[in-house]
């Protein structure tokens, strides 16, 4: 079975994030960031990080068309995906119904079923921040397994968000739930982690 973890480079260094990699015997590293670089954090730019990886014997691929960091999807009504009250996650899911992320998704599967262990990378630490929590969606819907790597000794279980309603194309929407959060921005309640932010998704 195909395994997809997630994964946020964050502040680390970059034997970290190789040894996070090795230890759960990931061969593919899967960038979904819109802008593949970090002035903060150079050792993740896309110029360098390849031939890093390599040296672990860990493949590097880029998607650009699962980035996250979308505008607003005028085309697509804004009750489809109102259970996302951030901007940052209501865009991206609109987005992620086009024919552009479609293409993008199909590209992740084919690379997830020739490695088998791939993980998907974005900046962001903490995954239920970051817009690979739609992508994760995305991928549990059509029946695939996955990871979120939290730390050395943690990973969390990839888990359909509640609101997510998949439909006979396979595009999700995520309508308005009663009695939903103000930003809808939260983890799910058995992670243990810090209070939500309201800035919006890395990507």
């Amino acid at each position: 079975m195909t395994v997809f973890f997630t994964i946020g480079h964050s502040t680390r260094s970059i034997e970290t994030l190789i040894d996070l990699l090795r230890n759960r015997d990931i061969r593919l590293l899967i960038d979904v960031r819109s802008v593949p670089r970090s002035r903060t954090n150079p050792q993740f730019n896309a110029d360098t990080l390849p031939g890093a990886l390599a040296k672990a014997r860990i493949g590097y691929e880029r998607i650009a068309e699962l980035g996250g960091l979308r505008g607003a999807q005028k085309a697509v009504p804004p009750e489809l995906n109102a259970f996302w009250r951030n901007a940052g996650f209501h865009n991206f899911a609109d987005y992620a119904m086009s024919e552009s992320f479609s293409r993008g998704f199909a590209t992740l599967r084919e690379l997830g079923r020739r490695s088998e262990r791939c993980a998907i990378m974005c900046a962001e630490a903490l995954w239920w921040r970051c817009h690979r929590r739609i992508i994760a969606d995305y991928l549990i819907a059509a029946g695939e397994k996955v990871v979120h790597i939290v730390g050395p000794d943690h990973d969390a279980p990839g888990r359909l968000t509640e609101a997510a309603r998949p439909g006979p194309d396979g595009r999700l929407t995520y309508p308005a739930q009663p009695r939903q959060g103000s930003l809808c921005f939260t983890p799910p309640p058995d992670e243990d982690t810090p209070p939500p932010s309201p800035h919006p998704p890395a990507g």
